[in-house]
């Protein structure tokens, strides 16, 4: 276990000692001290480490993350985890707006609440959020999935394409395009799976799925050939 002090060494400091790390290097466990609300801390990780940092973030905490288990203690800011590629990051507080923008991959886990925009453009990401999200949450999402064990706010999912949402509480409306769907066995079996890696109690027969109506797509996809 390794333990850096962002108050003594700055964001740049952290990051520029993260990423020089060797791939196949020993240290795998860091402890991150007094990130102070600071931006961008453990951006652009591309290494199997497992990073625990002790406090409140600020903007973009995680961003574009590969392959590494970051767990934020605290709350964050702006962002977080924003275009993921794979890994986990793990926020033990509330995120602000934009969680999990653009991510690609990996998997976002909320134990509190998510502002506006959780997962806008999301195209791969899995985002778990235990508490409830604000308005325009999933906005233009494109793949990928995000479960929601308490409320949603207005305009859910707005011009969706093919992410899939699950939202147990209450839903205060649905965004152009977005509509409650069918919940098969293929659902609630990937949906069991992403409670089970948020360690979450929920039960999967408790949620609603929500996905796109494929009404604004520029061209329909059984007649691509034609095009």
């Amino acid at each position: 276990m390794n333990e850096i002090d962002l108050h003594k060494v700055g964001v740049r400091g952290i990051n520029s000692h993260l990423h020089n790390l060797p791939k196949n290097t020993n240290e795998k466990h860091w402890i991150i001290h007094n990130p102070m609300g600071q931006h961008s801390i453990a951006c652009g990780i591309d290494a199997p480490l497992q990073i625990d940092i002790r406090g409140h973030v600020g903007f973009y905490c995680g961003g574009m993350n590969k392959d590494a288990e970051l767990t934020i203690h605290g709350h964050a800011g702006v962002g977080t985890a924003e275009n993921m590629m794979s890994g986990v990051v793990w926020v033990k507080g509330n995120s602000s707006e934009s969680a999990g923008a653009t991510g690609n991959g990996g998997l976002l886990v909320i134990d509190g609440d998510a502002s506006s925009r959780c997962g806008i453009s999301m195209k791969g990401i899995d985002i778990v959020v235990g508490g409830s999200v604000g308005h325009m949450s999933a906005f233009m999402a494109q793949r990928g999935n995000l479960v929601v064990c308490g409320d949603a706010g207005d305009a859910l999912g707005d011009s969706i394409y093919e992410a899939r949402l699950y939202v147990k509480g209450k839903v205060a409306s649905l965004g152009a395009d977005c509509i409650e769907k069918e919940m098969h066995a293929e659902h609630l079996a990937d949906l069991e799976r992403l409670l089970k890696a948020a360690k979450r109690k929920e039960k999967p027969s408790e949620f609603r799925r929500y996905g796109s109506a494929r009404k604004l797509y520029n061209f329909s996809v059984d007649h691509a050939d034609a095009y």
